[in-house]
């Protein structure tokens, strides 16, 4: 039994992502209620990683539990949104303000490759993989900190804006991702140059508006 464990978490992951991706790319649609045995028919998996990764996602707010029913995908508003951004500014602008006061611009340089890639997610329109580009950028930065929980804490909330509106994501938002991944690679180079006063204002300019909405 002890043998197949790790296998069994290992689909479970596997199901987690892949759901992750299907509620941020719009597939499985606010409101829309879902059944283990129907996911299960979808991933082609048991029933047991469904179950188990639905119940972590309704830990993270994208689902709720529908006793003898399924599941039912969350259907996020405005305000929401808006109060994440707010919180996540709270907790992130001020330690990426103390990082560009005191780290070298060298330490920066290695954040180049995770800017440029949510830029190339954001071109090319998955949301999905814009999402996970986009935390990955955020959380780097972060752990320039050397704060594993403020690290954690964030990610989290980062996840959880990143849940779709309760109205259905439109084509036509990808020029905001677009934008929001132009955003990462301008703060960077605010932060290389060491311009603190930029950095404030840049970084408190990518929470008030947003990708996901």
């Amino acid at each position: 039994m002890e043998g197949t464990a790790p296998i069994r978490l290992s689909v479970r992951d596997q199901v987690l992502d892949a759901l992750r991706a299907a509620i941020v790319g719009g597939e499985l649609a606010p409101g829309s209620v879902h059944s283990a045995p129907e996911l299960c028919g979808r991933y082609g998996v048991s029933a047991t990683p469904v179950r188990e990764a639905m119940q972590l996602l309704a830990q993270e707010g994208a689902v709720e539990v529908l006793p003898n029913r399924g599941f039912r995908v969350a259907a996020r508003t405005a305000r929401d949104l808006a109060e994440l951004a707010e919180v996540r500014a709270l907790l992130e602008v001020p330690v990426v303000l103390a990082l560009a006061r005191t780290l070298p611009s060298s330490r920066w340089q290695g954040l180049r490759p995770l800017a440029e890639a949510t830029v190339a997610a954001a071109a090319g329109g998955d949301r999905a993989a814009y999402a996970e580009a986009d935390r990955a950028f955020h959380r780097a930065l972060l752990e320039l900190s050397g704060n594993v929980q403020l690290v954690a804490v964030a990610d989290d909330l980062h996840r959880r804006a990143q849940w779709p509106l309760a109205r259905p994501a439109l084509p036509a938002r990808q020029a905001a991702l677009i934008a929001d991944a132009t955003e990462h690679s301008v703060l960077l180079e605010a932060l290389i140059a060491g311009d603190v006063v930029t950095v404030e204002a840049l970084a408190r300019e990518h929470f008030s508006g947003s990708a996901w909405g």
